[in-house]
């Protein structure tokens, strides 16, 4: 089979020659129709990723089609089905937290879908919704089931809430503002770009501002005044002005820390206005399900920015690089 590999720290995507897939008990072998590029792959190519182990074939999001299984009834039904996967395999037990000792995130340290065939564990398939494409589909797993875990499992949004969802052009905060408008919910943005505060608002947001203003809070403020629920995956010193935003009795929720640190912090916001700061990453399988019947039940459509072909996808990579994306980049396989 042919596969994207990074063969080194800083070394470009390689369209190479791999050999065949074995699938063992309970696994299964998918030939990937499509995969969806994340920021955790360019990090693994930078070197900047816990776990770093070369040759690799990264990817995490993929959609395709179930062509073998492993011995055993387990494997019985899924031939032949149209299927997404989710890349957070061994959870553990607890729906709190990712529990297991065994947890890892599919495209690294096993091989993933950037390749015409992914062998995944079966307790890892859901079938693919109806009315997505391969390329929609692939665009979902990592960046949706994150928002949704953040948005609803950790944050508890609640029809008619107000929402701020930061860095909007990105995949998870793409996914939170269509779940959140799904809700009911009252959902403004921030980005540093105003053309994609633009799109956002032509997708149901009420409005946004452009956080490389000075005055982005405060103009936040007068847009909205505050708000019930913040998410962020950026942190660092705009997560003050966060805090300063949250209504009392808000929940402030980060699914990362692009940004790092916050160099200060004022801390009295937290307990004075008795605000909830909960952290999430990934999904639990639960939470994977009820995304994937969420998306189905509003009939939800990932948003695409950009389709490359596959001996393309080092181009695609950098396309990430550079912030260029409004949506999920998309890589169709076959």
């Amino acid at each position: 089979m042919k596969a994207l590999v990074i063969n080194g720290k800083n070394e470009p995507l390689q369209l190479e020659e791999r050999g065949e897939l074995q699938a063992g008990a309970g696994e299964a072998i998918i030939q990937v129709k499509a995969a969806a590029v994340n920021h955790r792959d360019v990090w693994i190519q930078k070197g900047q990723y816990a776990g770093l182990k070369y040759p690799i074939i990264p990817g995490s999001d993929g959609a395709g089609v179930v062509v073998r299984t492993g011995e055993g009834k387990d494997g019985e039904g899924w031939i032949g089905k149209q299927v997404i996967i989710n890349p957070a395999f061994n959870w553990g037990d607890s729906p709190t937290h990712q529990s297991s000792t065994k947890f890892s995130i599919l495209g690294l340290p096993e091989d993933g879908t950037f390749a015409e065939y992914v062998k995944v564990p079966l307790s890892s398939l859901i079938e693919k919704p109806a009315h997505l494409s391969f390329e929609e589909a692939a665009a979902l797993p990592l960046a949706g089931a994150t928002a949704y875990r953040v948005l609803f499992t950790r944050a508890q949004l609640q029809p008619g809430e107000k929402v701020l969802i930061t860095g909007i052009g990105g995949g998870v905060a793409l996914f939170a503002l269509q779940y959140a408008v799904a809700a009911g919910a009252k959902a403004y943005v921030s980005s540093g770009d105003d053309e994609k505060i633009g799109k956002a608002m032509a997708m149901g947001a009420m409005g946004g501002v452009n956080y490389k203003n000075p005055s982005w809070g405060r103009n936040l403020q007068d847009l909205a005044g505050a708000f019930d629920v913040i998410i962020d995956g950026a942190a660092g010193d705009g997560m003050d002005e966060l805090l300063n935003l949250a209504t009392p009795g808000g929940r402030v929720a980060f699914y990362g820390a692009t940004r790092g640190n916050p160099s200060s912090l004022t801390a009295r916001r937290i307990f004075w206005k008795q605000l909830t700061i909960v952290g999430s990453t990934m999904a639990s399988p639960q939470d994977f399900s009820s995304m994937v019947a969420f998306v189905s039940r509003h009939g939800l459509r990932p948003v695409v920015d950009k389709v490359f072909p596959f001996a393309e996808g080092e181009s695609a990579f950098r396309w990430m690089d550079d912030t260029k994306q409004f949506g999920k980049i998309v890589i169709r396989i076959q």
